[in-house]
């Protein structure tokens, strides 16, 4: 039996994904979660084999929790569902060590023969998102500046920024002028919509 936890911030998407998880006779889900936090104090306590998480619930986000499953549950194989995906969330996905990224709207029995993939050692991804992702140039930002254009993106203020990231004002101020410039953007506003649309935030 593939041990299988859900994470989705959306109730009625989380509890239709578990309907259809049941019908299958190798898989059961013995866990949910509604949020990030949640989907990790779960897996913990549960242990599952494959967590499927949402890409953006209520932080940590599906990334994020990938990241730090991968490591507390080594043995878990994260799957990120998406709604919304853009090739450089599926490139961080991956990184983060995610071993599936599926499309929301997917045949019914997709993700099913995803999890079965992915419990057996397999990645998948779905073929669109990977064509896309070839084609989109790397992100010419270091991670220094995508974690400052990260948190200017509600116009917080460069001090608050400098005291997260450990950083003088001045060289967060750097940081931002160096994304709008590389991004082509006309200020900061435009840079942080460029790098979310391409999902390098």
């Amino acid at each position: 039996m593939i041990r299988v936890l859900l994470a989705d911030d959306e109730e009625l998407i989380r509890h239709a994904l578990a309907a259809l998880l049941g019908l299958e006779g190798d898989i059961e889900v013995v866990a949910q979660a509604h949020d990030g936090r949640t989907a990790l104090g779960v897996a913990r306590s549960h242990r599952p084999d494959v967590a499927v998480v949402d890409l953006e619930m209520p932080p940590p986000g599906g990334i994020e929790v990938a990241a730090e499953l991968g490591r507390a549950l080594p043995d878990c194989a994260v799957v990120i569902l998406t709604g919304h995906g853009r090739p450089g969330h599926l490139r961080r996905a991956l990184t983060a060590g995610a071993r599936g990224f599926l499309a929301k709207g997917a045949p019914g029995g997709a993700l099913a023969e995803v999890i079965r993939r992915v419990h057996a050692g397999e990645r998948y991804v779905d073929p669109a998102l990977a064509a896309d992702a070839l084609a989109l140039p790397p992100c010419p930002l270091t991670p220094r500046e995508l974690e400052t254009l990260r948190l200017a993106e509600y116009g917080t203020p460069v001090a608050v920024i400098a005291r997260r990231t450990h950083l003088a004002a001045g060289t967060v101020r750097n940081h931002l002028a160096a994304s709008v410039q590389k991004l082509g953007a006309a200020d900061r506003a435009e840079a942080v919509r460029i790098a979310r649309e391409a999902g390098w935030l």
